[in-house]
């Protein structure tokens, strides 16, 4: 059996789905006959034969002016009934005035149109873009071309909204070249820079310090008039490459910024010198004639014709007897003799002063001295020997040098004076000031009067303490600038030996228990005999009674006056 359409044009966007019973008959279909059943199920295949459409006519976008180029904005859709490659869709932007600043790219999965920004925008060149959109199918079946064209159009507006930018200046950098002898305060070059929003905010400039730590710079906050605040010297810096800023006065976030290089031009204020400190010499068997040093000249300007030096004698000098300057016309000039044989003895050294002149405007110039000493040279000018200073520079000794040893010298010497001084002075025994370390005072007197002020006599080792004798074991004994004779008026103690009587009593003191646990050195000298005042010593006074009367003193005379008026001082303050 044969199952064919009954129908023509039959729609599977319509009815996708049929099911058809056959019977089959036996005997021809006769009555009597046996028959059968079977169901079909038919599935209507998809053709491309249906185009795209749009379910509206137009649609409506926005778009942030500072939106990136590549940002999409909005989806469209157009809707094809049919199914798999029959509803595979290309979207394209047709016309419009748009169609350079968008552009539309398809979703295969979603099957939609994604209409993205193309070029950077701008509110205040146009706010609003029409775009023609059209969609089209990818795969067209050629049967059904007939029934009309397989594609559907739509109206897309985007509106462009204000955001609020910062400045603009005019040029993406600026040059400004400003002469090196600019006055401070002048004004040097301008930058230009204006708000592109619609509201067209107010603008201060100011100079990014970074870029300019000098502050050689300065700006007019008003205009962007840039001025000097500090003299410029190309010689030191011919460029300076600065930075502008320029803000928004009501929104100071909104700021932009800009390179400025300024270029310093020459002018020719510094004067040409010596490229060296020239000392050159002279033979003494010189012949006339005979050049004996070139020199040249440089110039920290920069002509823009290059360089140009002239050298000539000062004019007190301009015809020197024994020397002249040759220019050579090239930057260099030659020193040469100007007669025959040179006396060291008479004249060792000769200053030759040379002025240098450049080509520019203003001329300048200035004058160089050229060192040149007489020398002993052998037949084929070599040099043999010199003045003193002359000798010593081939070995690499100037005068600085010789000066820099001597006082390496002296200041060595002083060291090692000062050093020797202090070691003595560490050597001195030290001075005992407690009053626990006095033992005892010998006082030595042969005169009649001021003998408490004659204590020059006494013995300082006999002050020493114990720690002071560690330190020191060697026993200094004091002697007396002036040595007074004592006056003995009777020879008692001459048949005893005061040695066997020292030692005797440093036994009994050695061998006393109630003795202090150090050894003591007692000095024990003979006083004469006794007088009506008694004893002067202070071991004495300690034993008397303290109502011992002292007026007898004062009929002693003018010499002991001191004396008189010292006990019977305390005499007075004991009443």
């Amino acid at each position: 059996g044969i199952i064919k359409t009954a129908l023509p044009d039959m729609s599977r966007e319509n009815r996708e789905q049929y099911q058809v019973v056959i019977q089959a008959k036996d005997m021809g279909g006769q009555m009597g006959g046996l028959s059968g059943t079977t169901t079909v199920n038919i599935t209507l295949t998809d053709v491309n034969d249906n185009p795209p459409r749009f379910p509206q006519s137009s649609y409506q976008f926005s778009s942030p002016e500072s939106a990136p180029p590549g940002t999409p904005l909005g989806r469209i859709k157009a809707n094809d009934p049919d199914v798999g490659e029959n509803a595979e869709i290309e979207y394209s932007i047709s016309n419009g005035d748009g169609s350079d600043m968008f552009d539309i790219i398809t979703d295969k999965d979603t099957q939609e149109g994604i209409i993205t920004v193309k070029k950077h925008l701008d509110f205040e060149n146009k706010v609003l873009y029409t775009l023609r959109v059209e969609a089209t199918n990818t795969h067209p079946d050629p049967r059904f071309l007939q029934l009309g064209p397989f594609k559907d159009t739509a109206l897309v507006k985007i509106s462009v909204e204000d955001i609020d930018e910062p400045p603009v200046f005019s040029r993406p950098w600026y040059l400004i070249e400003v002469d090196e002898d600019a006055k401070e305060g002048s004004i040097i070059g301008q930058v230009v820079a204006q708000d592109p929003d619609v509201a067209k905010n107010a603008i201060k400039y100011s100079v990014d310090r970074h870029t300019d730590l000098d502050r050689i710079f300065n700006i007019y906050s008003g205009n962007g008039s840039l001025f000097l605040s500090k003299p410029l010297d190309r010689e030191e810096t011919p460029w300076h490459n600065i930075t502008v800023i320029a803000t928004e006065i009501n929104n100071p976030k909104q700021s932009s910024q800009i390179p400025v290089f300024i270029r310093i031009l020459d002018i020719n204020d510094h004067a040409p010198e010596f490229a060296n400190y020239y000392e050159t010499f002279v033979c003494e068997n010189a012949k006339a004639g005979q050049l004996i040093q070139t020199v040249s000249a440089i110039d920290k300007d920069q002509p823009p014709r290059g360089h140009k030096f002239f050298f000539e004698l000062v004019p007190e000098f301009a015809v020197h007897p024994n020397f002249s300057v040759v220019d050579n016309k090239d930057n260099t000039a030659g020193i040469m003799t100007r007669r025959n044989g040179y006396s060291r003895s008479k004249t060792s050294t000769y200053l030759l002063p040379i002025i240098i002149f450049d080509n520019d405007y203003p001329i300048q110039s200035s004058t160089g001295t050229l060192t040149i000493r007489v020398c002993a040279c052998d037949s084929r000018g070599n040099m043999q020997s010199c003045n003193a200073e002359a000798l010593l520079l081939p070995a690499g000794l100037s005068t600085g040098a010789l000066v820099a040893i001597l006082l390496c010298i002296i200041i060595l010497l002083v060291l090692v004076v000062l050093f020797t001084a202090l070691k003595r002075q560490r050597k001195k025994e030290p001075l005992i000031i407690s009053k626990d370390d006095v033992r005892d005072n010998i006082v030595t007197y042969n005169d009649e009067g001021g003998g408490e002020e004659d204590t020059q006599a006494f013995d300082i080792g006999t002050l020493r303490n114990p720690e002071a004798r560690e330190e020191s074991k060697m026993r200094r004994d004091v002697i007396p600038e002036t040595i007074f004779q004592i006056r003995r008026t009777a020879p008692l103690w001459e048949n005893i030996d005061v040695q066997d009587f020292i030692h005797r009593r440093l036994k009994e003191n050695d061998l006393d228990p109630a003795a202090p646990p150090y050894d003591s050195l007692a000095t024990y000298a003979y006083e004469g005999n006794d007088s009506i005042a008694n004893s002067l010593s202070s071991l004495e006074s300690l034993t008397t009674e303290g109502n011992q009367d002292y007026d007898y003193l004062s009929d002693w005379g003018p010499r002991f006056k001191k004396l008189a008026d010292m006990y019977g001082g305390e005499d007075s303050d004991r009443d």
